[in-house]
């Protein structure tokens, strides 16, 4: 689980977003595949090809995801998060190269309203599309090309060692502008100390303190 204190998506082993309230907690799910298949909602990082391993953990005190994968090509880190909540909501998913090179693939298949409303996607810019459906819009942002594909947002990299590629998703109302873009290393930064500062504040010292901080 990633939240921002005010909403939480639950990401798989795979690297997939399968569900998300949106943009609050009581908010009907505009990621919904955990309850059904994926034309309920998605959205996928991960290698391509078969993986030879795969283990998670959470960075320190923080609700910050690492996800490692291994493959015969290499290893990569996605790290997960969700900044605290600023004028908007968003999700940020930072790829590492850690050894080799790895092809990995991004697909975002968005529904709102637990699968019933597929957004129009519209493209901004090369690294910018945009998606509305109704009350509901978000947009996509990535240091790779963005392509469109029917009613999904993908993106191809191969990524080598040392290298990084970033992704923010923004929600936000769609009769209002698009938000300013976020800065992945910034939100990772502060998302990371406030939730050290935030677990500091317990005075547990047994032997369960990883289990009650968590």
């Amino acid at each position: 689980m990633i939240g921002d204190s005010e909403t939480a998506a639950l990401v798989s082993r795979t690297g997939s977003i399968d569900w998300l309230w949106w943009p609050r907690f009581d908010s009907e799910a505009g990621m919904a595949s955990l309850l059904g298949g994926e034309n309920n909602g998605f959205w996928r990082i991960a290698p391509r090809g078969e993986l030879c391993g795969t283990c998670r953990r959470y960075r320190g005190d923080a609700l910050i995801l690492e996800t490692l994968f291994k493959t015969e090509e290499g290893s990569v880190l996605l790290v997960d998060l969700m900044p605290l909540r600023g004028a908007s909501s968003d999700i940020v998913r930072i790829v590492i190269g850690k050894e080799g090179r790895v092809p990995v693939w991004s697909v975002l298949d968005l529904r709102f309203e637990y699968g019933k409303l597929r957004p129009l996607i519209r493209r901004v810019q090369k690294h910018e599309v945009s998606a509305i459906a109704g009350p509901h819009a978000v947009v996509l942002r990535s240091d790779l090309p963005l392509e469109v594909e029917e009613s999904a947002i993908t993106a191809e990299h191969v990524v080598g060692k040392g290298e990084q590629v970033s992704f923010v998703l923004t929600y936000f109302p769609s009769h209002h502008d698009i938000p300013e873009p976020v800065d992945p290393d910034r939100a990772l930064e502060q998302t990371e100390t406030f939730w050290r500062e935030w677990a500091e504040r317990c005075t547990y010292e047994g032997p369960y303190r990883r289990e009650v901080i968590r």
